[in-house]
């Protein structure tokens, strides 16, 4: 039997004797000649190609009952070849072969059933045909039924079963159904979880050249999750499934030259793969490819070409490129300068959990830029952020409940927020926490955590914890007096340009000696800055 999933090279030149001989045979109503000689036609093999010709002859064999011309008059009219595309006409004939008992045939009738092509869209019709073609060995209709009982689509959800059909097509080859079955040791969903056998399948597949298959194996690579990190390997998959048009693979190539990793750092290939995958919409590639023009990094500053990126992937629904949209609206670049544009998008993006525009909304409402003044919205996005360890909301949302005036005075969730933010190494949040401490305002005090907090503080040269710090060390408040320390400190305020150091300088100096003076004038001196 002949059909259209394989054919064979012809001379396309002038009909051959065995092309006469077919020909003949076809005229006398001899429905398997008529078939070849459709066949013929199709493939240019012995005459010129042509796809009416195919179809014309094809078409008497089919009316012959013929399943495989049945069939291939049925392929003919799903992808419009010889005739118009008309996918009932498509059912039609492959439900005649079908019902023969052709595998091929049935496999694309479930197919035509699953996406609701020319009859209507029923999963049961789908799992049907697609059971008696995988029956048969049909590689494809046992992938589709693994993807069925996988998803719980058309049947209960079934990852046993879907195991089952996958390993039935992985085992005649069938790349797509090798990834699948990958993907399941991968998660562990009917298999114990085991990354020795995703690994084996995914490369069976990508041997093939299933790029979803070459890019699991570059992430494996890449990451060095469940074995050795290798970036070579990883380069090579990603490279391999890019070349083949696959997205993820362009937009982690650029991600790749763009930081150095494996290969010497190149903004022009990282721009270029950002490009390739940015064009067949990728979101996260176009968002950079915003970024790079937004700060003209790699091309000529270019805030148009910016907004025109970051509105493609801003429409698919990408946070980050939202919110770059809101700055360019906000500054004028490239765009109008429009705040209420700007908050549109920064919402946008903060509803999806980005945490600079959770942090810009809360600034916003707290100042009334661009909106009505409203504290306790500001409280409600600053803490959305801040519930997400985002620093500055944290440290903004402890200053908010430590306000006399605003809404919630609260200063047990203020210094709550402060040591969040000053756990994260916050200079002003650290300040905060050394000052409350210090003056025993809504905790205890407590010189040795003012000390602590201070000096958190101060080593990020904070100037009011130096001083400070320099007071602690002058009066043993919370530390063994130390003159030394205290004239250290006292100096650091000074020259940060805190004037109120000056004096206290003196009553340090004056509990040095000279040597003992030189000393700490020497080690300030070292000090960086």
């Amino acid at each position: 039997m002949t059909n259209h999933r394989s054919t064979e090279a012809g001379d396309g030149g002038a009909q051959s004797a065995e092309f006469l001989r077919v020909k003949g045979l076809a005229e006398r109503g001899i429905a398997n000649a008529q078939h070849t000689l459709g066949f013929m036609y199709f493939n240019g093999q012995g005459v010129a190609q042509s796809y009416e010709l195919a179809v014309v002859w094809y078409r008497q064999a089919a009316q012959a009952g013929l399943e495989h011309a049945q069939y291939n008059l049925g392929v003919m009219y799903q992808k419009g070849q010889g005739v118009g595309q008309n996918f009932e006409e498509a059912a039609a004939w492959y439900r005649q072969a079908a019902e023969q008992g052709y595998a091929a045939a049935q496999y694309n009738l479930g197919w035509l059933y699953a996406k609701g092509q020319g009859v209507p869209n029923d999963t049961q019709q789908a799992m049907h045909w697609f059971s008696k073609a995988a029956e048969q060995g049909d590689a494809g209709a046992q992938n589709n039924l693994g993807m069925m009982y996988d998803t719980g689509k058309g049947v209960p959800q079934d990852f046993k079963q879907a195991i089952f059909w996958y390993r039935k097509a992985a085992e005649q080859g069938y790349a797509r159904a090798q990834f699948n079955l990958g993907l399941r040791y991968d998660n562990g969903q009917g298999v114990p979880q085991d990354v020795g056998q995703a690994m084996s399948w995914y490369r069976k597949a990508a041997d093939q050249g299933y790029a979803p298959a070459q890019f699991n194996l570059a992430l494996r690579f890449d990451k060095g999750d469940g074995i050795p990190r290798d970036a070579q390997k990883a380069i090579l998959w990603y490279r391999r499934a890019a070349e083949q048009e696959h997205a993820s693979s362009q937009f982690n190539l650029g991600l790749i030259y763009d930081n150095g990793q494996g290969v010497p750092r190149d903004e022009q290939k990282a721009l270029d793969w950002y490009r390739k995958a940015a064009e067949q919409g990728h979101a996260a590639a176009q968002n950079n490819l915003g970024l790079r023009y937004h700060h003209g990094q790699g091309v000529p500053q270019d805030y148009q070409q910016a907004e025109y990126w970051y509105r493609k992937a801003a429409e698919q629904g990408f946070p980050g490129a939202q919110y770059h949209l809101g700055v360019l609206h906000d500054a004028g670049h490239g765009v109008a300068l429009d705040h209420q544009e700007a908050i549109f998008w920064y919402r946008k993006a903060a509803d999806q959990g980005h945490l600079r525009a959770q942090f810009d909304l809360g600034l916003r409402y707290e100042t009334g830029r661009g909106v009505p003044q409203d504290v306790r919205k500001a409280m409600g996005w600053y803490r959305r952020a801040a519930e997400q360890d985002y620093v500055a909301a944290q440290y903004s949302l402890g200053l908010l409940y430590d306000r006399d005036d605003g809404p919630q005075p609260d200063c047990m969730q203020a210094y709550h927020w402060y040591r969040k933010a000053a756990e994260q190494n916050h200079t002003l949040a650290q300040f905060a926490l050394g000052l409350r401490h210090d003056n025993g305002l809504g905790v205890a005090r407590d010189y040795a955590q003012a000390h602590h907090w201070y000096l958190q503080a101060a080593s990020q040269g904070h100037a009011r914890a130096q001083f400070n710090l320099g007071l602690m060390y002058l009066a043993g408040q919370g530390v063994q007096p130390d003159a030394g320390q205290a004239w250290l400190w006292l100096t650091m305020a000074e020259r940060a340009g805190f004037a109120a150091a000056a004096r206290y300088l003196k009553h340090a100096a004056s509990r040095l000696d000279n040597a003992q003076l030189a000393l700490m004038r020497e080690r300030i001196d070292a000090l960086p800055g």
